[in-house]
């Protein structure tokens, strides 16, 4: 059960003949209990995927009223809850104690990591250099051969919808089949545009946040920051595109001055991942809390993406050199959210593969009140009235 426009109809005939398994959005599965067309009252196991994604500040009061306001069993009635997620922020892991009675914290790995099957490289630069390092990324691409079956997908991610639809126009003009996805795109429109580069007739796709979780595509084997999240989880969860099922993949980021503020926290994840760490990234680090300047690349300076594509004129290549030094005097985003992961001192905890034991139980003592989430630049709440990443109810 998902939202969109001309859904309700099949879906409610699908839901008459009966379901034993249901997969549901919030936004529609709480319509559909509000019109009495869906019963809780045996619904004895709960699952939420991206859980943490689930219990933040857009989504929670919904996954309250379908829980607590329902018929559905309450955990002491048996009920068992079971959620998912590769990054849990401590405040969601608090506000998960509502929906959870005496719950075992299971971690595979590190939460808040990642698979050490992505090579992570980064591109420190000004924001106006980004379009033609990206051109000379995009061109230098070896292609894939015709002989394989899988297709070279690349996710670009961007932190508005504006922009994507501009990245989008500007990647179709240079010759590179592009799509997009955000917000503000028709339940249709999202549809096809995964399909399209699922099939590999567009094997570009320039995304907002809302593509950062969810989307499972095999042959994605790019993911580039265009935009680098100010959330560290956000990040996380981007990358994760690729490498996926024992895959390889590529993460690019672009880092900007002001990205400094999680520098630390990347550092810490290349670690992890036995990864080199560049030098500039540990200048970045260092000197976030002030003025950050250092060396940048791409093309020369310009206004918008339609001045440098007129002054480069048709015969002239993306980039070149560039020059310069980086400021702080750019506008700041917000605060990225803590990775730092614990569990409930109530709660049971076991963990499989390299992990470091410690940490969880360090911070398993901490009883800080939780500090509000901090909202997603573009989610598909911003959809007409309100509802889940697929829904516009």
């Amino acid at each position: 059960m998902f939202g969109g426009e001309g859904t309700m109809g099949p879906q409610l005939r699908e839901l008459e003949r009966g379901c034993d398994l249901l997969i549901a959005t919030p936004g529609r599965l709480h319509d559909l209990i509000e019109r009495g067309r869906i019963d809780m009252h045996d619904v004895f196991t709960l699952i939420l995927d991206e859980a943490d994604r689930m219990l933040d500040m857009g989504f929670e009061p919904q996954i309250r009223r379908i829980v607590e306001q329902t018929s559905m069993p309450r955990c002491e009635e048996g009920r068992q809850t079971l959620m998912f997620s590769a990054t849990f922020p401590p405040a969601i892991q608090h506000l998960a104690q509502d929906f959870l009675r005496d719950y075992t914290f299971l971690t595979v790995g590190r939460v808040g990591s990642t698979t050490d099957n992505i090579t992570q490289r980064f591109e420190f630069m000004e924001q106006a250099d980004k379009p033609h390092v990206l051109m000379d990324i995009l061109t230098a691409a070896p292609k894939s051969e015709s002989s394989s079956d899988r297709k070279e997908l690349t996710l670009i991610f961007v932190e508005t919808k504006r922009d994507a639809d501009i990245l989008e126009d500007e990647l179709n003009h240079q010759g590179f089949n592009a799509t997009s996805i955000h917000g503000d795109r028709s339940q249709p429109e999202r549809q096809e545009a995964l399909r399209s580069f699922k099939a590999g007739r567009t094997p570009y796709l320039v995304a907002t946040d809302v593509a950062s979780r969810g989307l499972d595509i095999p042959d994605v084997s790019h993911v580039i920051n265009y935009d680098c999240p100010s959330d560290f989880d956000s990040y996380v969860h981007r990358i994760g595109r690729t490498g996926r099922a024992g895959r390889t993949g590529t993460a690019t980021a672009f880092l900007t001055s002001r990205d400094g503020r999680i520098a630390q926290q990347l550092i810490t994840l290349l670690q992890e991942a036995n990864q080199d760490v560049p030098d500039e990234l540990h200048r970045m680090s260092s000197m976030s809390g002030g003025r950050y300047g250092g060396g940048s690349r791409g093309g020369g300076r310009h206004e918008s993406w339609k001045d440098a594509r007129e002054s480069a004129g048709p015969s002239q290549k993306w980039g070149g050199s560039g020059g310069g030094s980086w400021g702080g005097g750019r506008e700041q985003r917000e605060p990225a959210r803590s990775n730092t992961v614990s569990a409930a001192g109530s709660s049971k905890l076991m963990t499989t593969g390299s992990n470091n034991l410690t940490d969880f139980m360090m911070q398993a003592a901490a009883k800080a009140p939780p500090p509000k989430a901090a909202p997603v630049a573009d989610s598909w709440d911003d959809d007409k009235g309100g509802g889940d990443w697929w829904d516009e109810d």
